[in-house]
């Protein structure tokens, strides 16, 4: 189904060059260094060809019909989300970080959602790259891969092609192996991976801001705006890493704190709840409660005399 509810119908005729859309470079949020958008016609090297690139590049209008490509070509999402479809039945929902590997004969078609999106691409073809298929390396059974840092994988596909790359430049043997090698790591995991890493260490530092605020009351402006996100958006990415909201996160970390002054006898529910900014002990006893299944009197009893 398109964006309508309708059922796609696949035709049309194979095109040599792809067909050229109405696009306009603009400043995306996830941008690569330069804004380009290069043709290299009749230029090869024995291992294959890359006869098209686009960096940065913004497209708001949609692909009228499925078309068939004649060549390879990959379309990393920079911003903005959109639709893929093919012949072969494969339907996906694609967003910043995802990746259309797009194959010679297969009609297909990918639009934007309202808005546009911002894409980078690179159309290739050639000997090395059929024996990539026939292998199973690239596989139309899997045409959407996904790699993150977006801002780090669109810097590497640009950095495909020679910096001194001009219309009219003979592709050397060294940007295909460059092609083959970003290929590789992107079918393999190694983009999934290194967004896997990143999710990782922003949740770690998430978790380390909440930790480092525990001594007063709780306010989650700063905490988001240290990490680059308005409030509701931290909340949200927070809960799909964390799998529980930051506030039930602090309020766990708040009574493993309370947990370690009861180690001190000397010390009363009253000052312990003052201490970690609680309004009074009732409130503390209640939370504490729905927290660790127990209250702090049987806390207590079980840490000292169970």
């Amino acid at each position: 189904m398109d964006g309508t509810g309708q059922k796609l119908v696949f035709y049309g005729h194979r095109c040599n060059t792809p067909r050229r859309y109405k696009t306009r470079s603009f400043m995306p949020r996830h941008r690569s260094p330069k804004t380009r958008d290069l043709h290299f016609p009749n230029t090869s090297c024995p291992l294959g060809r890359i006869t098209m690139a686009g960096f940065g590049i913004r497209q708001d209008a949609s692909l009228g019909a499925p078309r068939i490509l004649g060549q390879f070509a990959i379309v990393y999402i920079v911003d903005g989300t959109g639709q893929y479809a093919d012949a072969t039945g494969i339907q996906k929902k694609l967003g910043p970080g995802d990746l259309m590997v797009l194959f010679p004969d297969i009609a297909h078609l990918y639009n934007p959602a309202s808005g546009g999106w911002v894409t980078s691409y690179l159309c290739f073809g050639g000997p090395v790259f059929d024996l990539w298929r026939s292998q199973g390396l690239l596989d139309p059974r899997k045409p959407i891969q996904h790699a993150e840092p977006v801002t780090e994988w669109n810097r590497r596909i640009e950095s495909v092609l020679d910096p001194t790359r001009q219309p009219g430049f003979a592709p050397s043997m060294l940007e295909i192996c460059r092609l083959q090698r970003l290929l590789a790591e992107i079918i393999t995991g190694a983009g999934r991976a290194a967004g896997q890493r990143g999710e990782v260490q922003w949740l770690r530092r998430a978790c380390d801001l909440i930790e480092a605020s525990l001594a007063g009351p709780a306010d989650w402006k700063p905490v988001a705006r240290q990490m680059g996100l308005s409030t509701e958006s931290f909340r949200k990415r927070f809960v799909r890493l964390a799998g529980q909201p930051p506030a039930r996160f602090r309020m766990e970390r708040l009574m493993d704190r309370a947990r370690e002054l009861m180690g001190n006898p000397l010390l009363k529910d009253r000052q312990i709840a003052e201490t970690l900014g609680f309004c009074d002990e009732f409130y503390f006893s209640r939370r504490f409660k729905s927290i660790t299944g127990q209250t702090p009197r049987q806390f207590r009893k079980s840490s000292f005399w169970g």
